[in-house]
């Protein structure tokens, strides 16, 4: 019997070493056969004419600059600092092309916008093992993400990426970083309990609107930082194949968040709740940006997100000048569904879907249940109903708007609010006019100056003078004058120190503390975080009382509640 029992063990050992070895053989085959489909090309050689010579003699391109405009040319490319703070890109030609001058333009701001990110990681993973485990993780995720990517985008990808800094090499090649970054924004949609994402939108015509024309509002909250939004980038592109469009992002950035193309079809998306995923598909920006550029209705749109695979949830509100009104695209991994809206001559897009085809999908259902979406929605419902007819003056207050239903006092940056506060953009679109106005910093509050793309695309730009429109320019919010404002910036500026000071368990002066709640008296977050506090310096009675303090006021998720009534429950 003893021997029998020897010999089981000794059968089962061997059985599980050899299930060890076959797993370590399978995750070493993904990893190491993981392609990403670098494109063999290189971009050509520009010979552009000898500059400021009496000559026809011809010489490689290079970037010049002028630095009293703050202007960079490349070639038919140019790259320029608005005195409104945006960046504004015009490249033309073949994906190589377009990616080889938005390269050498835009070097140094590459590598600001890849350091802020990788910065932002560190924070979150400072260990340099997770770091590596990471990237081991990411290059199993994204095995197949290349063949995801249609070899145009791939190729405008590459040719960025060999502008790209070698600092990070640690993390991927260039390339391979690059074509990453593009779907860590999907990332950031799944992982809705970290709240990265959370955008509203909204369009209106006919009857809805001032004109009857289309107009298309919304706030693009994707937050991983405040450096990560200092280089706003509205970009103009001429593509050799397709229609030209512009599109607002960061540098980098050749995927769509928000755009419009010379028909006046226009692009935004707004996150869904998605699972987690198991492995990559096409990243969501790289579908916009292909809708974008080769659509100009809603069912040409319908029919690009029909063919690709992604791995997220997302709406995506297109608004189409030829059709004369915008729909949602609702997709999902496993369905793609149009939801052409339930009123008249508007339509309302937040964070969940509308339409009978999602009705009784058990994601959708508990995301209207636990999260804040169908809160804002119905504050838009309320918004659009009071500044009837719409226009974009009109449109951005709503996007501005920091209170609740019927103007309940939520606190600043309450997720429950239109205006959060981490707006990487807001921007307003009038299609059939080919008009957009985008914002300037902070958020949403700076002014909103106009692109007129007939103008741009149509007609030779005077590059010496500023592009955006004067006369259109909608004026920053007279919020930023208001004592309000100031708090605002001390909520801004606080939060982060006094959490830093919670994670080393360190104690601060009550000065602050108290200069901290004053900052913000109507936001739950405010006194969630001194409730950490004063647990994280061993006084759980106080941390209980400014947690039930908490409670009393609105909290966006039922998770967020749940998780302070946990809190309270441990220490009483």
């Amino acid at each position: 019997m003893h021997k029998v029992i020897k010999r089981t063990i000794k059968y089962t050992g061997l059985i599980l070493l050899l299930l060890v070895i076959v797993l370590i053989g399978g995750i070493s085959y993904l990893y190491f056969s993981a392609d990403m489909m670098t494109p063999p090309k290189e971009p050509d050689i520009i010979m552009v004419k000898v500059p400021y010579a009496d000559t026809t003699a011809l010489v490689p391109a290079g970037v010049t600059h002028n630095d009293t405009l703050d202007l960079r040319y490349y070639a038919d490319n140019f790259m320029r600092h608005s005195e409104s703070g945006l960046w504004e890109l015009f490249v033309r030609g073949d994906a190589l092309e377009r990616g080889d001058a938005i390269g050498k333009l835009s070097a140094d701001l590459l590598h600001h916008q890849e350091k802020v990110f990788v910065d932002q990681i560190r924070e979150i993973i400072p260990s340099d093992s997770y770091l590596k485990f990471l990237r081991f993780f990411i290059v199993l995720f994204n095995r197949n993400l290349g063949e995801n990517v249609p070899e145009e985008y791939r190729e405008e990808i590459y040719g960025i990426s060999l502008s790209c800094t070698h600092d990070y090499d640690f993390i991927g090649t260039p390339y391979e970083r690059q074509l990453n970054y593009h779907a860590a924004h999907d990332l950031g949609h799944a992982m809705q309990d970290y709240m990265l994402v959370g955008c509203s939108s909204f369009a209106t015509w006919g009857t809805q609107s001032a004109d009857s024309s289309l107009l298309i509002g919304r706030n693009f909250d994707f937050y991983v930082g405040d450096a990560f939004a200092e280089n706003k980038q509205v970009t103009f592109c001429a593509p050799s194949k397709g229609y030209k469009f512009a599109s607002i992002g960061w540098p980098g950035m050749i995927g769509v968040l928000s755009g419009m193309n010379e028909t006046g079809l226009t692009v935004t998306i707004n996150a869904a709740k998605s699972a987690m995923p198991t492995s990559s598909a096409t990243p969501i920006s790289i579908l916009t940006r292909e809708i974008l550029q080769y659509a100009s209705t809603i069912d040409e749109a319908l029919a690009i997100a029909q063919k690709r695979k992604t791995f997220v949830s997302e709406s995506i509100l297109i608004g189409s000048a030829k059709d004369g009104k915008a729909a949602i695209i609702e997709k999902s991994p496993e369905k793609t569904v149009l939801f052409n809206g339930k009123e008249k001559d508007r339509i309302i897009c937040t964070n969940h879907y509308q339409s009978d085809a999602f009705a009784k999908d058990e994601r959708n259902m508990e995301n209207i249940r636990t999260s804040d979406s169908p809160y804002r929605y119905a504050r838009l419902e309320e918004l659009i109903s009071e500044n009837q007819p719409m226009n974009p003056v009109k449109a951005a207050s709503i996007l501005r708007n920091r209170k609740g239903r019927q103007n309940a006092d939520l606190g600043l940056a309450n997720e429950m609010a239109i205006n959060q506060f981490i707006a990487h953009h807001s921007v307003i679109f009038q299609p059939e006019k080919q008009l957009m106005w985008v914002s300037t910093s902070p958020w949403q509050c700076g002014k909103y100056v106009a692109y007129d793309l007939n103008l741009i695309f149509k007609k030779a730009i005077a590059l010496r003078a500023e592009i955006y429109i004067p006369e259109l320019t909608i004026p920053a919010d007279e919020f930023m004058q208001e004592p309000e404002f100031e708090q605002l910036l001390t909520y801004k500026r606080l939060t982060p120190l006094l959490l830093k000071k919670i994670k080393a368990k360190e104690k601060v002066e009550d000065s602050l503390l108290k200069e901290y709640e004053a900052s913000n008296p109507s936001f739950y977050y405010v006194y969630e975080v001194l409730g950490n506090y004063y647990e994280a310096i061993r006084q759980p009675q106080q941390a209980v009382g400014y947690w039930k303090k908490a409670l009393t006021r609105p909290i966006p998720k039922l998770q967020e509640k749940e998780r302070i009534q946990q809190k309270i429950q441990k220490h009483s």
